[in-house]
């Protein structure tokens, strides 16, 4: 299993961003992430200051980490390609169909993403991998059935 370190997310994103801007070659990895960091103009800043490799992301702060929230558009993507947990496609192209935007349907997943880690890590050991992904599926369905 591969467990990469805070350095190595920030570098493969920063690295990704640099061979675009360059006309460098992708892998496949790299493409998908380029798709994600390409609608987050947002970030863009983030991916060329080298300070950003050591800069400390706090919500008490009020901004966004560029590499978690990219990290986990890459987590959901994965998701989605092989469905799993079952049921995850199914639930999105309902959200997509009540979003009517692709990008807008993956931040919808994502939040149910980050509640479940979130209220795991509160709890303090991890759910069984069934109830967790039941309880994701909920919270997705709960977001397609809001207006």
């Amino acid at each position: 299993m591969f467990t990469p370190t805070t350095d190595d997310v920030r570098h493969f994103f920063r690295e990704t961003w640099h061979k675009h801007r360059s006309g460098r070659l992708l892998n496949p990895l790299e493409t998908l992430a380029l798709d994600w960091i390409l609608e987050h103009p947002e970030y863009h800043a983030d991916l060329e200051v080298n300070a950003a490799a050591q800069t400390d992301y706090r919500v008490e702060d009020g901004r966004t980490n560029p590499f978690l929230h990219l990290s986990m558009h890459l987590a959901i993507s994965e998701q989605l390609s092989i469905d799993q947990p079952p049921g995850i496609r199914a639930a999105f192209e309902l959200l997509l169909l009540r979003r009517g935007d692709r990008h807008a349907a993956a931040h919808e997943v994502m939040e149910c993403l980050g509640e479940i880690v979130w209220r795991a890590q509160r709890a303090g050991s991890a759910l069984p991998p069934d109830e967790m992904s039941a309880r994701y599926l909920e919270c997705l369905a709960r977001r397609a059935g809001r207006d």
